[in-house]
């Protein structure tokens, strides 16, 4: 009779709730937006905000805006790491163009653009999903002394 032994093994990566998907979403500044206009995705670098429960940032008149427009289906990524975890959190939704409010006791939180130039649309996400996973990091090799 032979007897198998299997060794459990158990997946590093773990779902995390929305709770701390936020969480991530509020401490960070840079994330991605993937766009798709036709049938070609693109995917765009952007600082942004959390603000009511979206995701909001700034874009100037070019293909992301357009994309945007014409389909407001979107991906955003954000995704980081310490010297403990690696983490990375995807929000599904969509995009419209808003206009920043009249009232100025309405809060409304925009980023600031890095780069020196003008910004003037305003796109805020609606997310449909939020989701996140997170992972143990190895630590760093160290170089042997031979």
């Amino acid at each position: 009779m032979t007897t198998s032994t299997t060794s459990a093994t158990t997946d590093p990566l773990r779902t995390m709730d929305e709770r701390e998907c936020w969480a991530y979403l509020q401490q960070e500044e840079l994330g991605r937006i993937a766009v798709t206009l036709g049938r070609e995705p693109e995917i765009f670098p952007v600082n942004y905000v959390v603000d009511h429960g979206c995701i909001v940032i700034r874009t100037a008149p070019g293909t992301k805006l357009v994309d945007l427009l014409i389909n407001s289906r979107v991906v955003f990524e954000i995704d980081g790491h310490d010297d403990a975890i690696g983490w990375s959190v995807v929000v599904k939704g969509f995009a419209e163009e808003v206009d920043p409010p009249a009232d100025p006791h309405q809060v409304r939180h925009l980023p600031t653009p890095w780069i020196d130039s003008r910004k003037d649309a305003v796109i805020e996400i609606t997310p449909v999903t939020v989701t996140g996973r997170s992972f143990p990091r190895r630590p760093k090799a160290t170089p042997s002394a031979e």
